[in-house]
């Protein structure tokens, strides 16, 4: 009897872990998401292109983490990218602010930069930031050098070169 009570314990012990793990990955989900912040601002902004921009990618002022992406949809009129910002209410950032998507390196993740303007009233519920830069598109950009790269090389026509075995040796 008393074996059956240890092991019925430590089934119960080791099911709280679970249940404790389960509930620190929903905490950790929600907070990287986005979902969490409900002391925000939410604010819109139009792209051309949001390549590599998703739920939950942060917002930066001067490279310090402001906000997250809280979603995105495409602007049925313009065909642009709208995305949400979710904003800290604590960081007050200028109406006339900017946003670009910007990569960490060039292999790193991307994320959205704001760029603070000079105006005196904050950016509040609702806003639109009108002034954006989209994402680049790495590929192509480092497809183009290559192919620049390969115009520029001089040619030289086939009758320069080694020659032929008939041909009598240069003097």
């Amino acid at each position: 009897m008393k074996a059956a009570v240890r092991e019925h314990l430590v089934e119960a012990g080791v099911g709280l872990l679970v249940v404790l793990a389960a509930l620190w990955f929903v905490t950790f989900a929600v907070a990287r998401t986005g979902g969490g912040a409900a002391d925000s601002i939410r604010v819109k902004a139009l792209f051309p292109a949001a390549n590599g921009v998703s739920v939950g990618t942060d917002v930066r002022i001067a490279g310090l983490k402001v906000g997250t992406v809280a979603a995105q949809r495409l602007e049925p009129q313009s065909y642009q990218a709208e995305v949400t910002l979710a904003l800290d209410r604590s960081v007050s950032v200028p109406s006339d602010s900017s946003a670009a998507i910007t990569s960490e390196s060039l292999l790193g993740g991307s994320y959205v930069a704001l760029l603070p303007g000079g105006s005196e009233t904050p950016l509040k519920n609702g806003d639109t930031i009108l002034e954006t830069q989209g994402s680049v598109d790495m590929m192509s950009l480092v497809g183009s050098v290559i192919n620049r790269s390969n115009s520029d090389a001089p040619s030289t026509p086939p009758s320069e070169g080694l020659g032929t075995m008939d041909e009598a040796p240069a003097q």
